[in-house]
């Protein structure tokens, strides 16, 4: 069995445990209408982003050893999955109610993943070529001014547009991570101007990804961030890069990538806002009659989790059941 499962299989679990991190602290932070990467400056200032940064990091360096032998279009679904962990852990942890229906659509996710597993063969990578190279500039510069306006977008639409682009910021990175995973030395390594491209592409799609956290749930900005991304590194996996599907699945692998891809479009339905504070006080900004805060109970009264459209905001947390999760601003 290829070494490469088992880095897909961690990878998974560190992009879950980096979407819920990251959230708390997107929810923490004031609200961003443009395209500031001032942004990510701010979220630095938080420990569990910077917590959540160390799990995406730790997870990129998987999915880069990953997709030295494995193929994009498994690599890329897989990265889908961190979604189930996060919704996993968001039960299990900050005790969100998750509807049944979305429960299914993440046991489809796993049975998609499945088949793409089965599916898969594993090869080395082609280089890409000049043209590729260039494309993946213009590419970066076209989501980039995309992004601009976007930005401008708000609730949740504004989450999942700025999900999306952040999606094909990653697919891009993911692109030119798979031909730079196969450098034969560390000079080929860091001399690469794929190794620039995907730090680049990373940082955008990061900062996306910050936008469209502050706007709608994380399910809503991962799965819409998922979905885009899944394609197009599929895509140019298969006709550029050499990606290879076992002889007689072809069918299995169309399949597994079609449930993969409509669960997460599934889970962009529950895309209510979250419940925010003020940055620098740490208190409920004004929120619709549904929301009921715990933060202030009456003598008589237990904390009461807040609950949007039957969903637990991630960020208004009961900090003294949860001491582990709470946190201030380190500025």
């Amino acid at each position: 069995m290829s070494s490469g499962w088992w880095f897909l299989a961690a990878m998974i679990v560190a992009y879950g445990v980096a979407n819920l991190l990251q959230s708390i602290a997107a929810s923490r932070t004031t609200m961003h209408h443009t395209l500031d990467p001032g942004l990510l400056v701010r979220l630095l200032g938080h420990r569990i982003y910077l917590y959540g940064i160390g799990c995406q990091v730790l997870g990129f360096f998987l999915a880069l050893i990953a997709r030295r032998d494995l193929p994009l279009f498994l690599v890329q679904a897989s990265v889908a999955a961190g979604l189930g962990v996060t919704a996993v852990l968001g039960v299990v942890v900050l005790k969100w109610q998750l509807p049944k229906s979305e429960m299914l659509l993440l046991a489809a996710l796993v049975l998609g993943i499945g088949g793409l597993v089965m599916a898969a063969e594993p090869a080395p990578s082609r280089p890409l070529g000049l043209v590729g190279k260039i494309s993946l500039v213009l590419a970066l510069l076209i989501i980039a001014g995309a992004g601009f306006f976007a930005v401008r977008v708000k609730g949740a639409p504004g989450s999942v547009v700025l999900g999306a682009l952040s999606g094909l910021g990653f697919a891009c990175a993911a692109v030119a991570a798979r031909p730079l995973a196969s450098s034969h030395s560390v000079f080929e390594f860091v001399s690469s101007p794929l190794l620039y491209l995907v730090i680049a592409h990373s940082l955008s799609a990061q900062l996306l990804l910050g936008l469209a956290m502050q706007r709608g749930s994380t399910n809503a900005a991962v799965a819409a961030m998922d979905a885009a991304g899944a394609v197009p590194a599929a895509v140019v996996g298969l006709l550029l890069l050499g990606d290879r599907i076992r002889p007689g699945l072809t069918w299995l692998a169309a399949l597994g990538f079609l449930v993969t891809l409509g669960s997460v479009i599934a889970l962009t339905r529950y895309a209510e806002p979250q419940a925010r504070t003020s940055e620098e006080h740490d208190t409920p900004i004004a929120e619709p009659s549904d929301v009921v805060s715990h933060r202030h109970p009456t003598p008589h009264t237990r904390p009461v989790r807040p609950v949007v459209n039957g969903h637990t905001p991630l960020m208004d947390l009961p900090t003294r059941e949860y001491p582990a999760l709470s946190e201030s601003s380190g500025r």
